[in-house]
């Protein structure tokens, strides 16, 4: 079904057609089906807009507002209410302060002050809800009177999609193939890029190919954000989010790889059963004493009282935690050899690294200058560069 909240010479939002009981009536007609709200809107009456944005979000069923000329002041805020939102490639977005005409004494006028204010802040939390944005980015658009035309509104997440008359184009196929199943702030940050390369809508092999290895690189990239490492007996597993059942698993940082079919122990003494690179099983580290104790316990411990599988456990989790005692050490090893490397510079070198960023005017050089950022380990007394050597040197 369609809903058109259309302005006419006498109504506008909170009037006639536009108006919070004519769209609850438009909505009990639906029944539950899927509603399209085609808006073309100088805006009206605020509450009413906020009525209008609840019914909407509370209708059972899909909801998707399209801003077909224009959605300013009130309007935007109906636009807001859509599970998607699309806009026309010609249409605009506008948001600003409310308003109200009154009059009356300096308490009544400061009652309206405060009625406003408090008015602004519900809008602005419905645009916060639909883009992302923080209030005080949005309260500053609010300020401002904010023009958007739909590129702008994309960008900043107050619309999710813009509806173009021109023929689909091959890089256009391309670059949604791989960007439809990024979260929506890279989405935003990709289109942001595309809209500003105006050679992206060319037929051009070349161009398709060069497209193809940039957004594998993007996506490579969402990809080791969100990557997590689980340290095993067998090696490192790579994934993303918690390690639970289900939950697929590789052996490199790419998560291109996927993890052989084996039984991994973790050093709390987790069992996880892969198959096929996805986790099968997760199985609790046995009841037992503390990792104090575990890692002092005697050879006596170990006697053939026990059961061959618990042995086997015991012997797969000390594995794991020399397996991550070793990562750590070549990780600190890796700090020291770099820190030796800078002892060693010469003073030359040293000197070659400061960089001037301030140049008065009339003035070829500066005399101030300041050294690059110092490294995260870097000793500076002489005893603690000795005990660096000598660490290094073993």
């Amino acid at each position: 079904m369609k809903i058109y909240l259309y302005d006419t010479e006498t109504d506008c939002i909170g009037s006639g057609s536009l108006s919070s009981a004519y769209v609850k009536s438009q909505l009990d007609a639906a029944a539950g089906a899927d509603v399209a709200v085609h808006i073309s809107s100088v805006g009206g009456s605020a509450f009413d807009a906020i009525a209008i944005y609840d019914l909407l979000k509370k209708y059972p069923g899909n909801v998707t507002t399209y801003i077909d000329a224009l959605a300013a002041s009130a309007a935007s805020v109906v636009a807001m209410a859509g599970s998607k939102i699309v806009m026309s490639k010609y249409a605009l977005l506008m948001i600003h302060k409310p308003m109200v005409g009154s009059g009356g004494n300096a308490d009544e006028l400061l009652k309206d002050v405060q009625m406003l204010n408090v008015v602004q802040s519900r809008l602005a939390q419905i645009y916060m809800d639909r883009s992302g944005l923080d209030g005080v980015t949005v309260n500053s658009l609010i300020n401002s009177v904010t023009w958007m035309t739909a590129d702008q509104a994309l960008n900043m997440g107050f619309v999710d999609s813009i509806e173009d008359y021109s023929e689909t184009i091959i890089n256009s196929a391309l670059i949604k193939k791989y960007t439809d199943t990024a979260p929506a702030v890279y989405q935003r940050c990709i289109n942001k890029i595309l809209t500003n390369k105006s050679n992206m809508n060319m037929d051009n092999r070349e161009l398709i190919e060069r497209t193809t290895t940039v957004l594998d690189k993007i996506m490579n990239f969402f990809k080791r954000v969100v990557n997590k490492q689980t340290i095993t007996d067998k090696g490192t597993l790579h994934h993303a989010g918690d390690m639970t059942e289900g939950t697929e698993v590789y052996q490199d940082e790419e998560l291109s790889e996927p993890a052989v079919t084996d039984t991994y122990t973790t050093p709390e003494g987790k069992q996880l059963a892969i198959k096929e690179g996805k986790v099968q099983t997760v199985s609790p580290a046995p009841d037992g004493q503390d990792d104090d104790e575990q890692e002092e316990a005697p050879a006596s411990k170990f006697k053939l009282t026990k059961k061959p599988g618990e042995v086997q456990n015991k012997l797969q989790e000390i594995k794991a935690r020399l397996h991550a005692q070793n990562a750590l050490l070549n990780e600190a090893k890796a700090a020291l050899e770099d820190a030796q490397t800078r002892l060693n510079k010469t003073r030359e070198e040293v000197k070659n690294e400061i960089k001037s960023d301030f140049t008065p005017e009339g003035s070829k050089r500066s005399s101030k200058a300041k050294t690059e950022t110092q490294p995260f380990f870097a000793p500076q007394s002489t005893l603690a560069q000795n005990a660096v050597k000598r660490a290094v040197g073993k």
